[in-house]
């Protein structure tokens, strides 16, 4: 399959699945990417894609931060939750993918 096609699903559901995974359980950035790739398989996600993508839903208010810093390291975890706007957001999301992967398995398949 041509590979921008590939990039594209991609990039139309990690919002949705990145602001599903903080709702279930506040992550840092390394945490995210593994747990993403861990339950996501096929998304196989690197955190240049993921930082990127949590600094935008941030700046949108649908995800916010705090600092921690763990007695045995030098350097303080920065760890992302969402917000209530971000369950809204996501739900709503949701609600319009699932319509678009029906329509397309519709079209995909001949159902009239």
């Amino acid at each position: 399959m041509n590979e921008n096609i590939i990039k594209q699903f991609k990039k139309g559901v990690l919002d949705i699945v990145i602001l599903k995974l903080l709702s279930q359980q506040e992550m840092y950035g390394y945490e995210l990417v593994s747990e993403l790739n861990r339950r996501g398989e096929s998304l196989n996600i690197k955190e240049g894609t993921l930082y990127p993508i949590l600094y935008r839903l941030e700046d949108e208010g649908l995800v916010e931060t705090r600092w921690e810093q763990a007695a045995s390291r030098s350097k303080p975890k920065k760890y992302y939750k969402v917000t209530e706007k971000g369950i809204e957001a996501m739900t709503e999301a949701y609600s319009q993918w699932k319509a678009i992967a029906r329509d397309i398995t519709n079209i995909m398949e001949g159902t009239p």
